[in-house]
């Protein structure tokens, strides 16, 4: 399934569904679409967020228990409808939280996505996990449950960490990353300094 291509979406219509406002999704059955079946029990991988507040143990618990996923590795220009469309061949989703720059409130590449049952979300993280959405190779893993406030990246400029240290130019996630575009701006600025002021000829 890790050559999917998933680069052109149908809109959908923000469906009022289980998951109440901006976030339930129609369930009727005139409604059909193409299902994903797979085996139970995906595995978690070695990552635990450093933010939990709680042990490791708790939050391995909530891990094996939960029907989040995290999904990471999104253009800053992925819609939430683009998103809903991939995901929910895995089963139907509660609700969809995209991942906001802190300071600009803009999207900045990462996702939550909530299903009503865990072995959706079990689909979802083995036959997912590596498909192309927008021309990129998205990455899955299981989240222990959102909570206010997690939508926000937590970089020093706003964003997802990663991306403050990118070293390479990357056009869906705005550029070079946070600190060689503090860099860039500082070096214009210097340069702007050393130049000679502009002799308007026409001024008396």
């Amino acid at each position: 399934m890790s050559d999917w291509q998933f680069t052109r979406f149908r809109p959908y219509n923000n469906h009022r569904g289980r998951g109440g406002r901006g976030g339930g999704y129609n369930n009727n059955n005139n409604n059909k679409r193409p299902r994903i079946m797979g085996p139970k029990g995906a595995e978690l991988s070695r990552y635990r967020d450093q933010q939990y507040k709680g042990s490791k143990y708790e939050q391995e618990q909530k891990l094996l228990k939960s029907t989040t996923l995290y999904v990471g590795n999104l253009s800053f220009y992925t819609t939430e409808e683009q998103v809903h469309e991939v995901f929910r061949q895995a089963g139907d989703i509660k609700r969809i939280i995209m991942g906001l720059d802190r300071l600009k409130k803009t999207p900045c590449g990462f996702c939550f996505v909530e299903y009503f049952d865990r072995v959706d979300a079990e689909t979802a993280i083995r036959f997912l996990n590596g498909a192309k959405l927008d021309d990129r190779q998205i990455r899955t893993d299981w989240d222990w449950g959102f909570e206010d406030g997690r939508q926000y990246g937590r970089g020093k400029g706003g964003g997802q960490i990663r991306d403050d240290y990118r070293q390479d130019f990357d056009d869906g996630r705005g550029g070079y990353g946070h600190h060689i575009q503090e860099s860039l701006l500082e070096s214009a600025n210097a340069h702007a300094m050393q130049l000679p002021p502009s002799m308007d000829m026409d001024r008396k």
